[in-house]
């Protein structure tokens, strides 16, 4: 091939739209594609570099992101001094691999995302190499086809030494699992899952909160999920419309059930390309009954659309004429589980025994087995049960007023209600404050408890009438945590109690350091009658088993 034909096949190819790129070679349906030791991966075709003479924009990282707290573990494993040494001789962007190089690696500890971190071979320098589906010393082979500040991700090619000791595929349950971007833990006990998440809340905590160890207790261990498969209550399966050639010939003759360009699932790790998935082991029975039809019907139907779809599934209790449902499984003798996938439907959940309603569309616990052990832990936090040991200090008043921030469908303020003479909920959007509201109703609750829209930071402007001294404080906020201005409300206000539940345990740590040593400073500075809080407990749920997602309960108690 000539040089020019070369330079213009490269020109055609950068050109190209990154979802038209062949992602994976081999059939994705195959089952537990994980590699075994000695099993060498087929080649991947990776995504293109970029064009050189462009320099990437270097973005500022947002705190608690996914990209800063891996990079704050690369900073870890590689050493403060040698990443500020690298960034004052200006070559921290500059990566000691080519693009698609092949490098053997041994690696050395998982990160918070459930990916594995190994250091470069020596010759490479100090660099950090992000790998998914290994585990700590693993020898590994793997491609590399991205560079970050000072490291790079990499595809898995081969396992070449397995950990024996953590690794059995024989627990794997879904058979595009090392493919899938969804799960990452499969092949670990279950007893090794909540151990490592453990260790992200302990991680989050050392390098976020600011705080010194003596102001950290002791992480407890990570209360398990009832069920470790068929838990999810809702799932996002996607698909792309026909490619625009397909569009314009339209639907062969010859072309019988789904056109093999269809892909109906959700991404491979590490790409935006979706996997063609026909059922999700970790959803709940109902939502894959729902799904194969559902799939069946797309494919029949494919050549009307014209854009992307995102669907939704959604597990809920059968409501009298009240939601439509797609498929029913019979559950015990009272409850009918439907699937409803109509994002403006109302869903309905039972957590202990209370039925909360919500819009399809808008957030709630997507593991409804674990709601219980979680709202009781929140409660025995608020009312620590008594010791036989006489305190040493007057134990402050049980708290009998309850405000819970960022409220969504009302599920702590609804479950905790019995206990408390008043409650007060806010949320910032009116359609789950509707709901909240009709739930308090539909469970007898609202003589005590009221919901408003609105910022979560005025929420201390509509319980003026609330007793500090005699007040516990629920927060529940979005992954991106609490702003300033809510930090600052909670201070002034000053609850006796407060339990931050959190889904991301990062900006948890960072809000709680804020929370206790803002409260320490204004004591310092005259501020002797208001108190200062301390962090008492802090303890992991798996609401999410077979992932590395964790979630985190922390309890802040005030003292004088």
């Amino acid at each position: 091939m000539s040089v020019v034909l070369q330079w213009c096949m490269r020109r055609i190819l950068a050109l190209l739209p990154r979802h038209h790129i062949l992602m994976e070679t081999r059939p994705i349906s195959s089952p537990q594609p994980l590699l075994q030791p000695g099993d060498k991966r087929p080649r991947l075709e990776s995504p293109l570099p970029p064009k050189r003479g462009k320099k990437k924009k270097k973005t500022p990282v947002e705190s608690g992101s996914s990209e800063d707290v891996i990079s704050r573990e690369v900073v870890a494993l590689l050493g403060k001094e040698v990443v500020d040494k690298a960034e004052a001789d200006g070559n921290e962007w500059e990566s000691p691999f080519g693009f698609r190089e092949e490098v053997e690696l041994t690696v050395s500890s998982i990160s918070s995302s459930g990916e594995g971190l190994a250091l470069a071979p020596s010759s490479k320098g100090a660099w950090v190499v992000v790998v998914p589906f290994v585990l700590p010393g693993e020898v590994i082979r793997a491609r590399i086809y991205r560079q970050a500040k000072m490291y790079s991700f990499a595809d898995l090619i081969s396992l070449e030494v397995s950990n024996s000791e953590l690794r059995d595929m024989n627990r794997v349950k879904c058979k595009y699992f090392g493919t899938c971007a969804g799960c990452q833990y499969q092949m670990l006990s279950y007893e090794t899952q909540l151990n490592l998440k453990r260790n992200v809340v302990v991680k989050a905590y050392q390098n976020y909160s600011n705080l010194p160890e003596s102001g950290i207790p002791a992480i407890q261990p990570t209360i398990p999920s009832p069920l470790q498969y068929g838990y999810r209550t809702k799932i996002t399966p996607h698909f792309e419309p026909p490619p625009k050639k397909v569009q314009k010939q339209g639907p062969s003759t010859s072309e019988e059930g789904k056109p093999p360009w269809l892909k109906i699932g959700f991404n491979q790790t590490g790409r935006r390309v979706v996997m063609d998935i026909e059922e999700c082991p970790i959803a709940t029975p109902v939502l894959n009954e729902t799904y194969a039809p559902m799939r069946d019907n797309i494919a029949k139907e494919i050549y009307k659309y014209k854009k992307g779809v995102s669907l939704l599934l959604r597990d809920s209790l059968e409501i009298p004429g009240g939601n439509s449902p797609t498929a029913t499984t019979q559950l015990g003798d009272k409850d009918n589980h439907v699937c409803i996938t109509d994002h403006k439907a109302t869903v309905r959940e039972r957590v202990g025994d209370l039925l909360f309603d919500y819009q399809a569309g808008s957030f709630f616990q997507n593991n409804n087995s674990v709601l219980g052990p979680l709202t009781s832990y929140v409660r025995d936090a608020i009312f620590p049960p008594a010791t036989s040991d006489p305190p040493s200090t007057t134990p402050p008043p049980p708290p009998t007023h309850l405000v819970d921030a960022y409220c969504g469908a009302g599920l702590f303020a609804l479950t905790l209600a019995a206990h408390f003479t008043k409650v007060a909920g806010i949320e910032l959007s009116a359609d789950s404050i509707r709901f909240a509201t009709h739930n308090a109703e539909l469970n007898g609750l609202a003589h005590k408890v009221s919901f408003r829209a609105g910022d979560a930071a005025q929420i201390f402007d509509a319980v003026g009438d609330f007793p500090p001294e005699r007040t516990a404080l629920v927060v529940d906020p979005p992954r991106k945590g609490c702003d300033e201005a809510f930090v600052r409300q909670l201070l002034a206000f000053r609850a006796q109690t407060v339990v931050y539940v959190s889904c991301n345990v990062h900006t948890q740590a960072r809000d709680v350091g804020q929370i206790v040593s803002w409260s320490a400073e204004e004591t310092a500075v005259g501020g002797e009658g208001k108190g200062k809080y301390v962090l008492e407990s802090l303890r992991g749920f798996d609401l999410f088993p077979q992932t590395a997602h964790v979630e985190s309960v922390a309890v802040l108690r005030l003292v004088s």
